[in-house]
């Protein structure tokens, strides 16, 4: 399997059976050079779950962000590559640009993977090598490693924008179809040269066509990819255990509401007929997966996310990012790393035992971070526990490792 949506995910009413993988998700070795406060660095690892403990700033979190960077995307952080290099002691300038490599266990084998910022470019332009050859782009990586994370900052995923939940699910996307991102990235090209064309008062009508189309497809492609997502993580996830409620997902669109009625061909009809409308009359807003929403539903208690207690949301964030775990774990036959940054927040100590359960359960390589070492003690016998400070990790705790810091 290389994770990428097929006719059978996009049309079938079940999710596919359980594949027989052998092999396990994870990182055995972890290289970083010059990456936010880590100057040289390296860790082997031997344990199904790695927890980091720490005072704040000690670079529990840089740790995750560099695994993240193992998949496609832009990292858990989302932060500009040129923002990630090492700054100096002296003045803050920095060292040069940063690089991440691992030994990997991955969806075809062991291998090794090599990424980190152009140093030749301006800045913005991200390197992939596999097994010490060039990758054309950094979908590549999607064939070898997924990566899965719940973060602080998503804590509030309900109660903020659109544009967070958005992200949110195209991210669950990307795991079963790297070429999401090609598609996304080209929906987002087509639709910013449209409003550049009409700031400018162009009127060709023929650019303007070619445009359209192209945000017709892609549009219903990505939205097309999206339901199918739904469809099958809602089954998973109305199977949820307490103590984290079953959900309900659901695409609130126009768009969204279209493909559910019609076949996807007249959908980018419509799409189309509304491009061409807005563009006549001068309104360069219009439809499209750029305007839709991720609604969020607490089954047991019939309610919507936003509206339930600050726990209640936790647990149902979790209860997601852990059926989408099972789901990869049913159609891709191995469960993606999980990276939880301080999950323990917001979460009673039954939710957090019952956490730590399912995390292991999956069969999958998790990697957990939190400052207090003792939240740790239920499943201290079966990770491998490290301290870091100051950007580096306590002697006792370290294998393989080399390092040093100047900040946090």
């Amino acid at each position: 399997m290389t994770g990428r949506v097929t006719a059978r995910h996009l049309m079938a009413d079940n999710p596919a059976g359980p594949l027989p993988v052998p092999r396990r998700l994870a990182v055995r070795r972890l290289t970083l050079t010059r990456f936010r406060n880590y100057a040289a660095f390296a860790i082997d690892i031997d344990g199904p779950a790695v927890v980091l403990t720490g005072p704040n700033g000690a670079g529990k979190t840089n740790l995750l962000e560099a695994v993240s960077f193992l998949a496609p995307g832009r990292g858990l952080r989302r932060a500009r590559l040129s923002e990630i290099d090492r700054l100096s002691s002296a003045g803050g300038d920095p060292t040069g640009a940063w690089a991440v490599a691992a030994r990997v266990e991955g969806k075809l084998g062991a291998v090794a993977i090599g990424t980190g910022r152009d140093p030749e470019s301006e800045g913005e332009r991200r390197l992939v090598r596999i097994d010490g050859a060039p990758a054309r782009s950094q979908t590549a990586l999607g064939d070898h490693v997924t990566v899965s994370w719940l973060t602080p900052a998503m804590d509030r995923l309900f109660l903020e924008g659109a544009a967070g939940r958005r992200r949110f699910l195209d991210r669950l996307v990307f795991a079963f179809d790297p070429e999401h991102s090609t598609r996304m990235n080209g929906y987002e090209h087509a639709w910013r040269e449209r409003n550049r064309l009409l700031r400018d008062g162009v009127r060709d009508p023929v650019w303007f066509a070619a445009l359209e189309e192209t945000l017709a497809g892609t549009g219903v492609a990505v939205a097309a990819a999206r339901a199918s997502l739904v469809a099958r993580l809602n089954r998973v996830c109305a199977e949820t255990a307490a103590p984290f409620p079953a959900a309900s997902l659901t695409l609130d669109g126009t768009v969204d509401r279209w493909l559910a009625e019609v076949p996807a061909l007249e959908v980018e009809e419509r799409v189309r007929a509304t491009l061409a409308a807005g563009r006549r009359a001068g309104a360069p807003e219009a439809e499209g997966p750029h305007r839709s929403d991720l609604a969020v539903r607490h089954l047991p208690k019939d309610m919507p996310a936003e509206r339930c207690s600050t726990g209640e949301q936790k647990a149902l964030l979790v209860g997601v990012v852990l059926a989408h775990a099972r789901l990869q774990a049913i159609e891709e036959g191995a469960a993606p790393i999980l990276l939880l940054d301080e999950v323990a927040a917001h979460l009673d100590d039954r939710r957090r035992a019952a956490l730590f359960e399912a995390v292991l359960a999956l069969g999958g390589q998790s990697w957990l971070t939190g400052t207090d070492r003792s939240v740790f003690a239920p499943i201290a016998d079966r990770t491998q526990i490290m301290e870091v400070a100051e950007g580096r990790l306590a002697p006792s705790a370290t294998i393989g490792f080399r390092g040093e810091s100047s900040h946090g």
